[in-house]
Parts: C-alpha cells; structure tokens; sequence
C-alpha cells in the first residue's frame, strides 16, 4: 500500500472503532484511582507474639511492630472485624472503578509491621488510604466512632497533613450519617482526633486518616461490629466518605 492510500485506510479503521468506543459506557467515579486499606493487625499475631514484640522507629519514637489487637467479651477479635469490612469495602471501591490494594492478604498471617503497611501506601501512590480499627477501650459506657487525622512530625508535609484532615472530614461526616455507630463519647471531638504516635500516619506520604469504629469492649457497640449487618453498613458509609474525598463531592 503506498503512503498516500495509507492514510484513508487509518481513518476508516478509526472510523470503525468509533461505536465501540462509545459503546464502553461512562467513566466510573473513581477509575484511575488507587485506595489503600490496611485492616489492622492480623489473625496469626495472637499465636506468634515473638513475631511483632521486636520494636521498629514510627516517626517520633519506637514501639512494637503490630500488635494482637483487642476483642469483644464474646471472643470475636479485631482482627477478624478488620478484615471483613476490608473485603466488603473492597468491593464497593472496586465497583466504582478504584485499583484497591490491602496491606495483607488474608487473616491467618501474622503483621505486617505497621512501617511497611505504611510503606504499601506510599509505593503505589495511593490517592487516599484508611487503616481500619475498632477500639478497646475497657469501660462499657464508652462508645462510638471516632476518626484519627496525622498531626504533622519531622518528615511530614503539610499538604499530607492537610489532604489527611480533608479525608478524615469526609469519613467522619459518612459514618456520621450513614455509619453503624454513633459518634464517640470518649474519643476526639466531632469524631475527630489528631496524634502523632502512630507509625502508619507519621511515615506515609499519602493522605492516610485510622478509622476505629466503636469500642469492642462496649455492651452496646459489640454486637453491631460482630455482625454482617454492622459490618456492611459501616463498609458502605466509609465507601462514600473516600467516593465524596476522591471525587470532590460533597453530599
């Protein structure tokens, strides 16, 4: 074929690709994105306590690697809560069109330790990323939700910080809303609290926010968390709070 009949042949080519193009539907809300969640700790921590005791630097000072988490007076453990609410998540993220990457695989390993499940987050540049908890605090009148926000340590940019703080509104709000438990009576204010002790805030270089939703130990909160529904409901509200933070949205 010579080069000026070439160029004709490209365009009906083209030409034919045009429908099918057109054919593939609307840009999902959050194709192109990347989301990190880290369930925190794991199934296996508990029956391999040598294996997360060792102390790592988190930014500011040195503490364990990962610990066992905590559980409800029912035996039902964190981890497991953790977990399952990632996978659920997971779905709903991937139903929009997000890349989804968990920090661990299943919940029968042990850690990782919370400086590489910060490190995960920063490698594949994650556009937003939410370690998932439920509290522990052992007083059964103390309930609810509350979201932690870096506060910024030696290291950390400002635009981590305040993209960080960003996310954590639009979380907060979310669960607020739409969550399985109220605002925490105990903890932060407006279910909000900014530290600087935790490994996988201080060393991530993305907008990363922990999410503890309610308290294990809680007569009240413990059988929502032990619960699909409860785990379902809070996966659904924490899937709209990252949607609105990736996609500017507001309601």
């Amino acid at each position: 074929m010579t080069p000026r009949r070439l160029v004709p042949a490209i365009l009906a080519v083209a030409l034919l690709a045009a429908p099918a193009t057109a054919a593939a539907g609307p840009r999902l809300p959050l194709e192109g994105r990347v989301v990190l969640l880290d369930p925190g700790h794991n199934g296996g921590n508990w029956d391999h306590p040598e294996r997360i005791a060792h102390e790592v630097w988190v930014g500011t000072h040195s503490k364990p690697c990962d610990t066992f988490g905590t559980r409800t007076a029912g035996d039902y453990r964190e981890a497991e809560h953790n977990w399952d609410v990632a996978l659920r998540l997971r779905a709903l993220l991937r139903a929009q069109g997000a890349r989804v990457v968990l920090t661990r695989r299943s919940n029968t390993g042990v850690g990782p330790c919370i400086t590489r499940r910060a490190a995960i987050g920063n490698r594949v540049r994650a556009d937003a990323a939410v370690s998932i908890h439920a509290d522990g605090a052992d007083a059964d009148g103390l309930r609810g939700f509350h979201v932690i926000v870096p506060r910024r340590v030696q290291g950390q940019t400002a635009r981590m910080v305040r993209r960080s703080r960003a996310l954590g509104v639009a979380i907060r709000n979310a669960l607020r809303d739409h969550g399985p438990t109220p605002v925490s009576n105990y903890q932060g204010r407006n279910g909000i609290i900014a530290r600087d002790d935790l490994g996988g805030l201080n060393l991530s270089t993305v907008p990363k926010v922990f999410t503890e939703i309610g308290n294990m130990r809680s007569s009240l909160d413990a059988p929502i968390l032990a619960s699909e529904a409860g785990r379902q409901q809070e996966a659904e509200a924490l899937a709209l709070g990252l949607t609105r933070f990736l996609t500017g949205r507001r309601a």
